[in-house]
């Protein structure tokens, strides 16, 4: 299984390892691939154009995982949808 990840997290700190770390804590063999995790704070336009770029790259059955949110870690739950053989959270 891939899953693509797309943050606007950074990487100067532990959030994208720790998200990271969850995924192999449920699936050990779950391929990881890194989108980005650059997009600029709360740029929920720039996160839908950035993965609209390059989730086609990616083959049937890819789970892509966006959180560009001004609201992470509330208790808002997550969108989830299909499209083309791809899954998107």
């Amino acid at each position: 299984m891939i899953v693509t990840l797309l943050t606007d997290f950074g990487t100067v700190d532990y959030f994208v390892g720790a998200m990271r770390g969850a995924l192999l804590h449920v699936n050990p063999a779950a391929q990881v691939v890194d989108i980005t995790h650059e997009i600029p704070p709360h740029d929920i336009e720039a996160g839908a154009f950035t993965l609209l770029a390059a989730f086609e790259t990616f083959p049937s059955g890819t789970i892509h995982v966006a959180v560009v949110d001004p609201g992470v870690g509330s208790l808002r739950r997550p969108i989830i949808a299909s499209g083309g053989g791809h899954v998107f959270v």
